[in-house]
């Protein structure tokens, strides 16, 4: 919200939907450049918090509908086109955050939704009246939905005529009725309940991941946006996909952290000039700019999709997304041996505030004169 005030090209766009000035990460892309300039606004948001900012999956969702509901009324002469649009002029108004949802927990892989043992493991619809339908299952890996205004439900993979119940998309309040959250765990999670503030990232932006159980879930009529179209379901995954997986140039925003926080340890250490911690710098930052050339070229080679939205290139979408699998842990790797091993063994922030063991710490701790312990910690 703060980027969209302080930076107003980067994220506070006009809409020709609403006529506003809206929030780019509910912003339909009318062309390419406004691709480039979401990969930008990730990157640049990736630098200010460090971590997951929870918004992109939202933002691709309703770009890859904008052009999917228009497909399936060219077809079947619906209405979904229309009703996305008017969802749409909503959150931009009223400025709120769109989780999305498309990873169902899969059951057994090898099985369509609807052989599955069970018919809950992919989320469809289990009964419906004149005002819409009801749904149930269950979503997995959900990041940062339990922190939005509303999810969008959407298939997970390519259906066949008997999986018609399973084709539904539609618009949630993520505290519907029958919605249950069942919390993840992270690595440090618990950092964030201890004492103290030296932790800025994971007290102030600490994420999370959620399983999102639907029991009888309702979706109003004007809130579906497909119903039975199986047909469409792998183009959704498809388009939805290839706007995401460019969305992880927001990668190379961490990215550059953990290189600054690199090159400020090797400082810190006195060997900023030594030639192998040079390199180890120059190669975290290759790894880094390569993850986001694929993600921000493939925005530049977007095409104009029938409904009017841009869509961006598939082939340099889906390198980001290989590159991303692999790059980030060889960066970290490099830091890590920049910084040596008291990145892992070292003492609390408790233990640097007590009065017997801080004064301590910060004569063993202390590195090139000048350098202070705390931030060195």
């Amino acid at each position: 919200y703060d980027l969209a005030v302080e930076e107003e090209e980067l994220a506070f766009p006009t809409s020709s939907i609403s006529g506003e000035r809206v929030n780019r990460f509910l912003h339909i892309a009318e062309s390419a450049h406004d691709l480039v300039l979401q990969n930008k606004m990730q990157r640049k948001l990736g630098q200010l918090t460090g971590t997951c900012f929870q918004r992109c999956v939202g933002m691709d969702a309703l770009n890859s509908l904008h052009s999917v509901t228009y497909e399936i009324d060219e077809k079947h002469g619906t209405k979904y086109h229309e009703r996305l649009l008017e969802f749409i002029k909503k959150v931009q108004h009223e400025n709120l955050v769109i989780g999305g949802a498309m990873t169902d927990v899969k059951g057994d892989r090898s099985l369509a939704p609807s052989q599955q043992e069970d018919p809950d493991l992919f989320v469809h619809v289990v009964d419906r009246d004149d005002k819409g339908v009801y749904i149930t299952g269950a979503k997995a890996h959900q990041t940062g939905t339990i922190n939005s205004h509303w999810m969008i439900v959407m298939p997970t993979m390519r259906l066949l005529d008997d999986d018609k119940d399973y084709a539904i998309v539609g618009a949630i309040p993520v505290d519907a009725p029958g919605i249950k959250y069942i919390y993840g765990r992270q690595s440090c999670d618990t950092r964030s309940m201890e004492p103290g503030d030296i932790d800025v990232g994971n007290s102030e932006y600490g994420g999370q991941e959620t399983m999102v159980i639907l029991d009888r879930v309702f979706i109003p009529n004007e809130l579906i946006f497909m119903d039975g179209e199986f047909e469409f379901a792998s183009m959704l995954v498809e388009r939805f996909t290839c706007y995401h997986r460019r969305s992880y140039v927001c990668k190379t925003g961490l990215g550059d952290v953990l290189i600054g926080a690199a090159a400020a340890i090797s400082d810190y250490n006195g060997v900023p000039k030594v030639s192998h911690i040079k390199d180890k710098i120059v190669e975290m930052t290759h790894l880094n700019e390569s993850i986001y050339a694929a993600g921000i070229s493939s925005s530049y080679q977007a095409q104009k999709m029938k409904s009017g939205v841009f869509l961006n290139d598939d082939m340099l979408a889906n390198v980001c997304k290989h590159n991303v699998t692999r790059f980030p842990y060889e960066i970290g790797r490099l830091a890590q041996d920049i910084a040596g091993c008291l990145l892992v063994t070292l003492p609390s922030e408790a233990e640097l505030r007590s009065p017997e063991t801080g004064p301590i710490l910060k004569k063993y701790l202390k590195a090139k004169s000048g350098a202070d312990v705390e931030n060195r910690m």
